[in-house]
């Protein structure tokens, strides 16, 4: 497939817009799911997953989009955002998330949408896309994260912590040295424990880590809402309780091993050179066993969406994908 070369000046994000729609969905749980849709109505449609897991989706995430070619439908996964209750794991899996995603489809009779996901996002792009190819028309993937035991060793044991040592001291802080063998079963024990106090102080010490990593601009352009508790606590627990569990994948390794499932399904790779939450790595795994993936290196990114660099490339995939 032809893919559209790179264009100068850089693309930037469209204006923004307000939804024209909003609501929570049942899901047969203790979980309603908070959704929206903008764009137009009749327009191509593509459902957006956030990161964390734990994370939130904000105004932001409808400007990757041309509102007058695509119908944006976005939503808050279990315990995250808007939608309730609150932080809980109760019923909280990969799998029962890739339940919502069609239950919310098809509550909005779309047959078919493109998949628009970052960092986390990306994981859960691709195993809804392993799990339901026929709905899918295009994935659009940002940060690519495939839930590895490496990929974890790698950011919350030893590897980025020789990159941003200073802003792994404060992410050791809450953990006593003899526990510091094992931060994230540490972490897990604090955040889920009944220690309010402990478990707001762990989860900001959790989420402000990834927000010190986030840019190649480091602490100096951590987002704000890393620091704040109701967030904080959401996104660490929530978080910490997929990668203790390994993403609740059947083995290590899942989503490389059933890439063949998805290889027809067009793909661009949005993935900053210099990111450090989600090596590039694992972009170029993944590009190696779909070698029909676009991968686009932007060489002056990290992680973050919100870098020039892969706001150019997002908005120029979903143009892309707008004209398959």
């Amino acid at each position: 497939m032809a893919f559209p070369a790179p264009e100068t000046p850089r693309r930037d994000l469209f204006p923004e817009i307000e939804p024209y729609a909003t609501g929570f969905m049942p899901t047969g749980s203790v979980h309603e799911v908070w959704y929206e849709e903008c764009g137009n109505p009749q327009g191509l449609p593509v459902v957006v997953l956030h990161g964390g897991p734990g994370g939130a989706v904000n105004p932001g995430m409808r400007r990757y989009f041309d509102p007058a070619k695509y119908r944006i439908v976005m939503f808050d996964q279990r315990g995250c955002g808007n939608s309730r209750p609150n932080a809980s794991l109760e019923e909280n899996t990969t799998w029962t998330l890739i339940e919502d995603i069609e239950r919310l489809r098809e509550l909005l009779g779309i047959e078919r949408w493109a998949v628009f996901g970052g960092s986390w996002g990306s994981t859960l792009s691709l195993a809804y896309a392993i799990t339901h190819p026929e709905r899918v028309t295009a994935l659009l993937l940002r940060g690519i994260f495939l839930l590895t035991k490496p990929e974890l060793h790698w950011f919350y044991q030893d590897g980025a912590s020789q990159i941003f040592p200073d802003a792994w001291e404060k992410f050791l802080e809450p953990i006593p040295e003899a526990e510091r063998g094992d931060l994230m079963g540490a972490y897990y024990k604090r955040l889920t424990g009944d220690d309010k106090a402990e478990r707001e102080r762990c989860a900001i010490a959790w989420s402000s880590w990834e927000g010190d990593t986030v840019s190649v601009q480091g602490p100096d352009a951590r987002p704000d809402k890393f620091a704040d508790p109701e967030f904080a606590v959401a996104f660490a627990r929530i978080e910490c309780w997929y990668f203790m569990n390994g993403g609740f994948f059947p083995e290590e390794g899942w989503l490389l091993k059933k890439v063949d499932r998805i290889r027809h399904i067009p793909c661009w790779i949005a993935q900053g050179r210099f990111d450090v939450v989600t090596p590039i790595t694992s972009a170029w795994a993944l590009h190696r066993a779909w070698p029909e993936a676009k991968l686009d290196i932007v060489k002056d990114a990290g992680h973050a969406s919100s870098e020039p660099g892969i706001i150019d490339s997002l908005v120029r995939a979903t143009d892309w994908a707008a004209g398959l």
